[in-house]
């Protein structure tokens, strides 16, 4: 059978309108809509056949029910559905009845054809009414991940709408001592403040441990400007609770759910955040960032550069400090463990580089210490060795007990590559940091859970 043959059984089978005519040879010509098929070949057939032309109204459509005459109607529903939301990309997807889908197969069958013969209706409803919605919303299609999912429910008459999450990039500095970067809930009371009927002693009743963290110190902001539902704070890796973090600043990632704005001054959103933060936490570096950014910032190797104050058990003589760090610059280190994290980190040694470790005396019995060194790497431990659990380390090179009293962390590098790649935003990237300089390949743990934590 020719083509022609075909479209005569099919339209033979009832009232069938031109779109669902034409669907059953969608893969056949191209540039043409699947009513502009079906008319072209109802037209041919009556050429062929010397007969008069007759058109077949889409209301009396036994196959999809008149459907195909309301493309333009559902694509002003999905308008007026988001005419509140500021975004640049959509996508469409269908839920057809299924008593659609059984009369598609039934038309097939009935002129012989495969049941998959064409397009199904599905597909050229998303295609038809999606066309439609980028003039009415200035916007346009993407099969990727676009800014709003469209779900047109045609059994349910109904259109769904899902906003998807927005992203902001950039880097924090953390310029007092224990404030942790997310917050953190007491345990003691499961973070009701309560234990039983009394307040809980252990956070005073508050449920947290710590009055701020860098994470309420941002998101909500970042979340009430793009007018989201919630946001969600991603860092780099975390510093210790008690460690500042100054200098270039850590990486990070708010995720802001359901915004209904996304195109926004971020150089005004950083002066936000920091008036709200008050000295305790101020970002820079802010930028619209995709999807894959979170990932990125959670997962690309860093090194960190350290500042430390270190007390010592006994007097130290300014050459031994000099020697001892020269000993440790480039040192491959064995950490096992440490006691303070052993009750939440795998049980396991881990190798890890030091890149550079110089410092000075500020008296005899204290030093200001500086170490770059790969992500993971316990610095803390470093200088005290941990009752033997890291090799090599300060205290044994000086042959007298060492501690970090405070700590600072002044830099963050992407091992490799920067974090600010341009690939990860949606605006012109900021500038790239230094990544770090040419380090050697460290080893790392499959069980690794703490890579990026110091």
């Amino acid at each position: 059978m020719n083509v022609l043959a075909d479209a005569r059984e099919l339209a033979a089978e009832g009232p069938v309108c031109d779109a669902c005519l034409g669907r059953a040879f969608a893969d056949r010509s191209h540039g043409l809509t699947n009513a502009e098929r079906g008319q072209s070949l109802r037209i041919a057939a009556a050429l062929d056949d010397d007969e008069p032309y007759e058109s077949t109204d889409t209301a009396d459509c036994w196959v999809c029910e008149g459907l195909c005459d309301e493309f333009d109607a559902w694509a002003e529903r999905c308008a007026a559905a988001v005419e509140d939301v500021e975004f640049d990309t959509y996508q469409v997807g269908t839920r057809t009845p299924p008593l659609l889908a059984e009369n598609e197969r039934l038309l097939r069958e009935a002129a012989g054809l495969e049941p998959d013969a064409g397009e199904a209706f599905k597909s050229e409803f998303n295609r038809e009414v999606g066309k439609r919605i980028g003039p009415l919303t200035d916007t346009t299609v993407d099969f990727g991940r676009p800014d709003v999912q469209f779900t047109l429910d045609v059994d349910a008459d109904q259109v769904e709408v899902d906003v998807h999450s927005a992203f902001v990039y950039g880097r924090y500095r953390k310029l007092e001592r224990d404030i942790p970067q997310t917050e953190w809930p007491c345990n003691a009371c499961d973070r009701s403040g309560y234990v039983g009927s009394q307040p809980c002693e252990n956070c005073g009743g508050t449920g947290y441990l710590y009055e701020h963290s860098v994470e309420e110190l941002t998101a909500p902001v970042v979340r009430d400007v793009m007018d989201g539902t919630d946001a969600k704070f991603h860092g780099a890796g975390r510093e210790d609770v008690d460690a500042r973090m100054v200098g270039t600043g850590r990486p990070f990632v708010i995720e802001v759910l359901e915004p209904r704005r996304r195109d926004i001054d971020t150089d005004r959103l950083a002066g936000d955040i920091n008036a709200f933060a008050e000295g305790r936490v101020e970002v820079d570096r802010l930028g619209l960032a995709t999807y894959e950014s979170v990932e990125r910032v959670k997962g690309l190797d860093a090194s960190k550069r350290y500042r430390a104050k270190v007390a010592f058990d006994g007097p130290v003589d300014a050459e031994d400090l000099t020697a001892a760090l020269a000993d440790l610059d480039g040192a491959t280190v064995e950490q096992y463990t440490p006691h303070r994290v052993d009750h939440r980190r795998a049980s396991i040694t881990r190798t890890r580089e030091v890149y550079d470790a110089t410092g000075e005396l500020d008296d005899p019995t204290h030093a200001t210490v500086e170490i770059h060194g790969a992500g993971g790497l316990y610095v803390k431990e470093l200088v005290s060795g941990d009752e033997g659990r890291t090799e090599p380390n300060l205290a044994d090179r000086l042959g007298v007990g060492a501690e970090v009293t405070a700590l600072d962390v002044v830099g963050v590098y992407g091992e490799r590559e920067p974090f600010e790649d341009p690939a990860y935003f949606r605006e012109a990237a900021p500038d790239p940091l230094d990544v770090a300089p040419d380090p050697a390949d460290s080893s790392r743990d499959e069980d690794d859970t703490d890579a990026s934590a110091e």
